[in-house]
């Protein structure tokens, strides 16, 4: 039996709750709550597929892996942490687990969305402070309907993107999508526009594409300034798709309404960051993929993954 390390399970069972067997059965499991940089060399010695999940694993780590590692198990969609083209000079298969927290991030825009509409949060931020003016006199914070307002979906393709798109649908909205190479949805109330249309008619803009170096610091402040300042922006894909520099200077000053930013630059952010703070900003800790149900899929999905590279049928390699 193959020998497997995870060099960081907390990550993903941070509450002791998930189920390991699926892995159990095909392949011998030893399993670290976490790694540190100085740990990973001695954990995978003798191992033959490691595991990690958002673990930066670069060239100076990979090019020391000993010839017994022949796959990095990356437990979720995004592998910008691992060195794919270091890993394939060393003759190390990479894959991922993509579309096992669909429904769990799209679920979760759909939520920003709703609240980002009523203004939710800044009226539960109003009562913290003793403020009832929203009970006492007219309805201080904007209040308004989804339907026929348009939401601009940024790599719109994916799977995600397309389980927003159709949640999005349901509600009403006219859908406007950019990405690098288009494709037919079949619904008038969805139209494929390049990134400055997106931005230019959008109401909601919603990110779903990879963190590349082509879509690093996609949105800054000169897109975020092609946006109407009724806009909102939501984030569930990487951090360093905005310029958060950027994003912070355009909430401030008023150029777009609002943000909803389940993932930041770096993660976590610092303590001292604005972001904490402003009131037109949903901030959550990366919860997108948390859901129990999220979690143990992906567990189940790794298995499968495994086990195919065992039997030498491969799935989901990126390198």
């Amino acid at each position: 039996m193959k020998n497997t390390v995870f060099l960081n399970a907390a990550k993903l069972d941070f509450d002791d709750k998930l189920d390991f067997a699926p892995l159990s059965k095909i392949t011998t499991v030893t399993k670290y709550d976490d790694s540190s940089y100085e740990d990973i060399l001695g954990r995978v010695k003798e191992q033959n597929i490691v595991i990690t999940k958002e673990l930066p694993l670069g060239r100076d780590l990979i090019s020391q892996f000993p010839p017994s590692v022949k796959l990095i198990c990356e437990a979720g969609t995004g592998y910008n942490n691992i060195d794919i083209v270091a890993a394939r000079e060393k003759n190390i298969s990479v894959c991922n687990v993509p579309s096992y927290s669909t429904e769990a991030v799209a679920q979760l825009v759909i939520t920003f969305i709703l609240n980002l509409s009523s203004s939710l949060i800044q009226q539960q931020i109003m009562l913290q402070q003793k403020n009832f003016d929203n009970f006492t006199k007219c309805l201080q914070v904007p209040h308004f309907e989804l339907q026929n307002k348009t939401l601009g979906v940024i790599g719109g393709t994916g799977a995600i993107g397309q389980n927003v798109i159709k949640i999005a649908l349901t509600l009403g909205m006219n859908i406007v999508v950019y990405n690098r190479t288009p494709k037919s949805w079949g619904d008038s109330n969805v139209q494929f526009v390049s990134l400055e249309d997106l931005l230019r008619q959008s109401d909601f803009i919603t990110i779903h594409c990879p963190l590349t170096a082509d879509t690093k610091h996609l949105i800054n402040m000169n897109r975020l300034k092609m946006m109407k300042p009724s806009t909102f922006i939501i984030n569930t894909a990487r951090g360093a798709i905005i310029k958060e520099t950027d994003l912070i200077q355009a909430l401030q000053e008023g150029v777009i309404a609002g943000a909803a930013l389940d993932v930041q630059d770096p993660e976590p952010p610092d303590l001292d960051n604005p972001l904490f703070s402003m009131s037109n900003v949903i901030l959550t800790p990366h919860i997108g993929w948390r859901r129990f149900e999220s979690r143990q899929r992906l567990i189940d999905l790794m298995a499968v993954n495994i086990e195919a590279f065992i039997q030498d049928k491969p799935i989901n390699v990126i390198n």
